[in-house]
């Protein structure tokens, strides 16, 4: 019995290698998919025979003991991270919205690389330029300005956690209302009721953008929305009819 229990567990190894090797040609034509792959761990052993053990027949040493092994069982389903070629998806990324008062540019002028994204001014802006040499002389001049950039790192660092977490951990839904409730804190303008109307319009590649999921997500989740009334569209420029229930939405 003990030896078809054993067997047992392999034969259920086995059964999840198939699976996730399945899962993997699945979604070969995915972009961004990294295969799979199933570990294993043995169980616990069952120990007859304690190492240094002497033999009652014959008077003999037994050195490494007598132990049976008890099976196997699944330990990970491992990301395999390898080099390989890439593929552009051709769309883009809208990482964050900033408003009056923001710095761009921080990390270029800290570590002297090419800049790790593009800034697109929604508005008509007022902006401040400083050079490179500008910005050496006055650091020297003010050390504790480095205490400030820390700060504002430290910020943007934990709002990437943010977006990584609501990527890893929201279902599509959840996405899109935190990017229209995000959208409402910058240009939202509450009209009474529970409605608030965003005064700049943005087309669904932009919130799809914002959202990091595919226009087609977002075309089909709105309609859902437009008929549950949560979500209207007023000239061009879209209005949380009810916010109180889009944040339900976003805690799902």
């Amino acid at each position: 019995m003990r030896a078809l229990q054993i067997a047992a567990t392999g034969m259920s190894a086995q059964q999840m290698r198939v699976e996730v090797i399945s899962n993997n040609l699945a979604n070969m034509s995915t972009t961004g998919y990294n295969a799979r792959r199933a570990e294993f761990a043995d169980l616990h052993y069952q120990q007859f025979t304690r190492p240094g053990t002497i033999n009652a027949s014959d008077g003999t040493v037994v050195p490494t003991g007598v132990q049976l092994g008890l099976g196997v069982r699944p330990a990970a389903v491992a990301v395999n991270v390898a080099q390989g070629s890439l593929s552009a998806t051709g769309g883009e990324r809208i990482l964050a919205i900033l408003g009056p008062g923001a710095i761009v540019g921080e990390l270029a002028m800290l570590d002297g690389l090419p800049r790790s994204a593009s800034v697109v001014a929604v508005r008509n802006s007022e902006l401040y330029f400083v050079s490179r040499a500008r910005f050496d002389e006055c650091t020297r001049k003010s050390p504790e300005i480095y205490k400030h950039l820390v700060v504002l790192l430290a910020s943007r660092l934990r709002e990437t956690d943010d977006v990584i977490a609501a990527e890893s951990f929201l279902p599509l839904k959840g996405r899109v209302a935190l990017t229209l409730l995000e959208l409402a804190e910058h240009f939202g303008d509450d009209v009474g009721g529970g409605r608030v109307v965003i005064r700049h319009k943005f087309g669904q590649s932009e919130l799809a953008a914002m959202a990091g999921i595919a226009r087609e997500n977002v075309n089909r989740i709105l309609a859902d929305w437009k008929r549950r009334k949560l979500v209207s569209r007023l000239s061009g420029y879209y209005c949380l009819e009810n916010r109180t229930k889009l944040e339900a939405e976003a805690d799902q």
